[in-house]
């Protein structure tokens, strides 16, 4: 199986060449099947400008068109013949049709055309890939290709004409990367995006994995930050590979703790993680940790070091840092095995001399992806670990780890965030020096939010600093946050999906997260009424009967399964106060589950500085007046017939203030001074016999998730769920 991304928004020169012979061997060969997909990025590879990728059944992947052509060519022989050397060579020169600049183009052009004079194929006397790669690129290129409509080269003109109108397949082609971008848009705002999309190999089954890692802590090289608790952008990763995993495969779904840095592991993490995962309805298959591979890591490692593939460095940090940004070899780089391997060995021991080691991949020196840059392998940390004790003093890093673990455990598909893109090379070396396993890897864009911190390191010090509460503070982004927050499994895992498989990261609002949750509350939160206690307004029913009593209700209009709720009647209700304010005199109103009644009287407050407060109402029941009517439709509760429970409403705001915080914007400039907004109310008695966690609506004010229960002596606390309408958010 082989499949080719293409970077839909790079320069077409370069891509369309690849896309013309993929598109050739699908139509030529009924053996050969190249699946073709795009990405609406510039680049695939930020490091080297990739903006191909040829993925081939057993081997790495393969980026750029230098090298993608050559691959083509040898990976289907069916275009293989007497001229192979000639058309070698010109799809070599199909580069020089790329630059956007006439003057630069215009040699490789009159070139063209003066070897076309009295031929009507670049070589030979049929069609071969010299053609397509040559005409895709002056195809591809806006300049040149104006040159040949011009007619600006005759034999050039009539050669391009001739390939396009005897091959009536490459138009399409070239229609299905221009169109592609807004295809996908119309397509995405129709009908949401997901991720029904295949993954490569999986006939023989589907194995992901979920690998996080047990701290908070920022680990300044190579790891940018480990897990701890779960947060929003984690979230994405594990319904990823569950989803893959368990709904579209029907595979295996690993959950393995990346312990491999003695100094930050907490069990505590590991807990929360597990726990984290359970709250999203996410089941592994199986947990694995990378501390139970410590031995075979260091075998593999030991085999490094004696092919000569790796070698022992005690360069200072900066230095090291310094060498590896400006592609400067190590002075360590040529030490002899013998030399390295007592090195790691003085590591293993943990002695004063061992710590000053590290062991790093004899990768490249100046690789224009810095990741290739002889990256650390293995460090020696003296210091216990929670799970092996004082078996071990060197560790490796989770670059080394990841690849032998991955292969070893026999994981198929590996789900990773764009940012390790640069790295994926590195991943694949790994595997291709040691001789493992090949593992498929899968590309996905992270989750960002408006006014939203990721970074663990950041969070960290708003717990420790009491900004918020703790990890579970419903303004967090972590798992157990938005939980708390009122968020479902069910619109949780919707969200995540729906985003699709783009690698374009984005600032998402948290309005369209919330928005997605409401669906999921809305046809199950009961019904209930909740009054403001601040200056909360006694209205007085005439035509009320004297005796308090109460009625059945429908805790949902359209949801009877529900069940029913007592609603007390009385002569006098409590009602609020902006309510109140908004009555006109002798206006008909209606008391939502009771019907029509007339304003007859509004007494306001006699203190001169506050004349528009409503202190009490009289109010005329007019039963037999028509809902439908009437503007001001209100919640009210009865004073008697019932025990009014008393709550605490609570709403939040952001953290910080500003949508995106740049590199070099100080947090603690854009924190948000006030957070946390608290009222104080009344609701009906059926609020009583409701526990943690339960959802539910209070009419007119918003959806509420149950913080805290009522219990007699103490108030609950109900914490408002944002449905993409309010101005506040997380």
């Amino acid at each position: 199986m082989a499949a080719l991304t293409i970077a839909s928004k790079a320069n077409q020169a370069t891509t369309l060449p690849a896309l013309v012979l993929a598109q050739y061997v699908n139509e030529s060969d009924p053996n050969a099947k190249i699946d073709i997909g795009f990405e609406d990025v510039e680049h695939l590879l930020s490091a080297d400008q990739s903006d191909l990728e040829l993925r081939l059944t057993g081997k790495p992947p393969i980026y750029t068109s230098k090298n993608v052509l050559p691959e083509l060519l040898q990976s289907f022989t069916f275009w293989q013949g007497k001229n192979e050397k000639l058309v070698h060579e010109w799809v070599d020169r199909v580069d020089g049709f790329a630059p956007t600049d006439f003057k630069l183009v215009e040699g490789p052009l009159l070139e063209l055309d003066s070897h076309l004079t009295l031929r009507s194929y670049v070589v030979g006397y049929t069609l071969t890939p010299a053609d397509l790669a040559v005409w895709g690129a002056v195809r591809g290129n806006k300049v040149a290709y104006a040159a040949v409509k011009k007619g600006a080269m005759l034999n050039v003109t009539r050669w391009f004409k001739f390939v396009e109108e005897t091959n009536t397949w490459i138009a399409p082609a070239v229609q299905s990367l221009n169109a592609h971008a807004q295809e996908r848009k119309v397509a995405k705002s129709k009908e949401g995006a997901n991720y029904d999309i295949a993954l490569p190999d999986t006939e023989k089954g589907v194995v992901t994995r979920f690998p996080p890692e047990p701290s908070y802590v920022q680990e300044s090289f190579p790891r940018q930050s480990g897990h701890g608790y779960l947060h929003i952008g984690h979230a994405k990763a594990a319904c990823l590979n569950d989803y893959f995993a368990h709904e579209m495969y029907q595979g295996t779904l690993i959950c393995r703790f990346d312990d491999t840095n003695p100094s930050k592991e907490k069990e505590e993490f590991q807990d929360a993680i597990v726990e984290d995962l359970a709250l999203m309805g996410i089941k592994p298959d199986k947990t694995t940790y990378t501390s139970d591979y410590f031995q075979e890591l260091y075998d593999y490692c030991i085999t490094l070091l004696k092919a000569g593939k790796a070698y022992a460095d005690d360069t200072e940090r900066e230095t090291m840092q310094h060498e590896r940004m400006h592609g400067i070899a190590s002075k360590r780089r040529d030490a002899t095995v013998d030399e390295n391997l007592a090195r790691f060995e003085e590591m293993k021991k943990g002695t004063v001399d061992g710590v000053k080691w590290c062991i790093r991949a004899k990768m490249s020196v100046d690789n224009p992806n810095k990741a290739m840059r002889d990256p650390v392998i293995y460090r020696c940390n003296p210091q216990p670990h929670h799970r092996t004790g004082n078996k071990w003093n060197v560790y490796p890093t989770y670059d080394f780890a990841c690849p032998i673990v991955d292969s070893t455990e026999g994981i198929t598909h590996a789900l990773r965030t764009i940012e390790y893109r640069d790295r994926n090379p590195q991943y694949y070396w790994m595997l291709e020096a040691l001789n493992l396993r090949k593992v498929h890897i899968w590309d996905f864009a992270r989750m960002n939010f408006i006014r939203t911190l990721l970074s663990k390191r950041k969070l960290a010090k708003f717990v420790e600093s009491g900004v918020v509460w703790g990890w579970d503070d419903p303004r967090f982004p972590t798992i157990r946050g938005i939980r708390r927050r009122g968020m479902t499994i069910d619109a949780l895992r919707e969200f995540i999906l729906k985003q699709g498989p783009s690698r374009n990261i984005v600032n998402l609002d948290w309005t369209l997260f919330w928005a997605t949750n409401k669906k999921y509350i809305d046809p199950i939160a009961p019904r209930h009424t909740a009054i403001t206690k601040e200056n909360a307004v006694t209205a007085t029913i005439e035509g009320a009967r004297v005796a308090a009593y109460t009625e059945d209700k429908p805790k949902h209009g359209k949801n009877p399964e529900l069940g029913t709720k007592k609603v007390a009647y009385s002569s006098e209700i409590l009602v609020d106060q902006a309510d109140a304010q908004a009555f006109a005199q002798d206006e008909e109103i209606t008391l939502m589950n009771w019907g029509n009644a007339i304003v007859r009287r509004i007494s306001h407050s006699l203190n001169p500085l506050n004349r528009s407060l409503v202190t009490s109402l009289e109010l005329e029941l007019h039963l037999q007046g028509d809902v439908k009517k009437t503007k001001q439709k209100i919640t009210w509760l009865a004073t008697s017939g019932q025990e009014l429970i008393p709550v605490e409403l609570v709403d939040f705001d952001y953290l910080i203030t500003k949508d995106k915080l740049e590199e070099d914007d100080n947090v603690d400039d854009f924190l948000n001074p006030k957070t946390e907004f608290r009222t104080e109310a009344v609701a009906d008695g059926n609020v009583a016999a409701l526990k943690e966690d339960d959802v539910i609506q209070f009419e007119r004010k918003g959806y509420f998730r149950v913080d805290r229960a009522f219990r007699h002596g103490e108030k609950a606390v109900m914490f408002c769920i944002p449905t993409g309408k309010e101005g506040k958010g997380k």
